[in-house]
C-alpha cells in the first residue's frame, strides 16, 4: 500500500514538471548576447553622439553634454557628398549584380537548358565570395596602380601609349570598387535566387509552356512575381551593405577616398572621427548612418512588396 502511494506521489510530481520553462533557457543566449553586443553598443552610440567628447594631443576634451549640436555640425559638413558617393558606387555594383545573378539563376535551374558540370561552376562563380575584401582589394591595388600589371599588358597590346593613372581617375577609381563588390557578391546573390526558383512548382512552368508562353513571358509573368520575396530580401541586404561599404574603397585608396574624396563613403568618414577620438562626432553619424539605412530599407521594402501584391492578387 505504502509502495502504491510513493509511486502515485511519483508521478504527480513528474507530471507537474513543467518542460515549457526549458524553452526559455534554450532561447536565453540569444538574448544575452544580443544585449552585450548590439543593443548596449546602440545606446551607447546613441548616448555618446550627445556629448563632447574628443582628444587633442594628450589632452582628453569632456565628455560634456552638448545636445544635438554634433547632429548640426555633421549635417554641416561634406556628409551629403559622402552619400552620394557611396550610393553611386553601390548602384554600379548592384545594377550588373543583380542582372548577371538572375540570368545565371534561370540558367542554371533550366530544366531545358540542361547545362553539364553545374556544381563546376556554381563553385567557380561562389569563389570570389570567400576571399576577404581586404585581399581583393589589394589585388586590384597592385594590379592597376601606374606600374602595374594592367598598365604593361595595354602597352604592349597597343592599346595605350603612356601609363594610365587608373587610380587618380574619379570613374575608374569608382569603377574598381563597384566591380569589386560585384565580383564579390553576385555568386551569393545567385545561389539565393537559385533557391527561390526551386521553390517554384514546375508544374506552372509545364502549364506555360503547354500554353505557348515564350521564355521572357515565363520569366516576367511567373518567374518574377513568385520570386520577389527573395528578390527583396537580396535587394534589402545588398542596400544595407551597400551603405556599410568600407574596407575595399578603404584600401584602394589609402583611406582619403582620392581622387579629390569622390569614392569616400559613409563610413569611411565615419572611421576619420574615429581616429581622431572624437566619439561624439563619431556617434553622431552613426546615428544618421542608422537612420538613412532604416528608412532606405522601409521604403525599398513597402514599394516593392505592394508591387508583389499587385502582381499576386493580393495573395501573400
Amino acid at each position: 500500500m505504502n509502495d502504491s502511494k510513493k509511486s502515485g506521489n511519483a508521478t504527480k510530481k513528474r507530471k507537474g514538471f513543467d518542460f515549457n520553462k526549458w524553452g526559455y533557457a534554450f532561447i536565453a543566449p540569444f538574448f544575452i548576447i544580443f544585449t552585450i553586443f548590439s543593443l548596449i553598443p546602440l545606446i551607447s552610440t546613441f548616448t555618446n553622439s550627445l556629448f563632447e567628447n574628443y582628444r587633442v594631443g594628450l589632452t582628453q576634451i569632456g565628455p560634456k553634454f552638448i545636445g544635438l549640436t554634433n547632429y548640426f555640425e555633421v549635417l554641416k559638413s561634406d556628409i551629403p557628398r559622402y552619400i552620394g558617393n557611396t550610393f553611386v558606387i553601390w548602384i554600379a555594383g548592384f545594377i550588373p549584380q543583380i542582372v548577371i545573378s538572375l540570368v545565371l539563376s534561370v540558367w542554371f535551374t533550366s530544366s531545358d537548358l540542361k547545362i553539364k558540370a553545374q556544381q563546376f561552376f556554381k563553385t567557380v562563380i561562389y569563389m570570389p565570395n570567400l576571399i576577404m575584401a581586404s585581399a581583393f582589394a589589394m589585388l586590384f591595388f597592385t594590379i592597376f596602380s601606374d606600374n602595374g600589371p594592367a598598365n604593361s599588358i595595354l602597352m604592349k597590346l597597343g592599346l595605350a601609349e603612356e601609363h594610365i593613372r587608373f587610380l587618380s581617375s574619379v570613374k575608374w577609381t569608382r569603377g574598381l570598387i563597384a566591380s569589386m563588390n560585384f565580383l564579390m557578391w553576385y555568386g551569393n546573390t545567385t545561389i539565393m535566387l537559385m533557391a527561390g526558383i526551386m521553390g517554384i512548382d514546375e508544374s506552372i512552368f509545364e502549364a506555360a509552356k503547354i500554353d505557348g508562353a515564350t521564355p521572357l513571358q515565363v520569366f516576367f509573368k511567373i518567374t518574377m512575381p513568385m520570386l520577389m520575396p527573395i528578390f527583396v530580401y537580396v535587394l534589402i541586404t545588398s542596400l544595407i551593405g551597400g551603405i556599410q561599404m568600407f574596407d575595399v574603397p578603404q584600401i584602394l585608396t589609402n583611406g582619403d577616398g582620392n581622387p579629390n574624396r569622390t569614392s569616400l563613403t559613409l563610413i569611411m568618414y565615419l572611421n576619420k572621427h574615429l581616429a581622431s577620438k572624437n566619439y561624439g562626432m563619431a556617434g553622431a553619424v552613426s546615428v544618421i548612418t542608422f537612420f538613412i539605412t532604416s528608412v532606405f530599407s522601409f521604403g525599398v521594402y513597402s514599394i516593392t512588396m505592394n508591387k508583389y501584391r499587385n502582381m499576386t492578387g493580393g495573395r501573400k
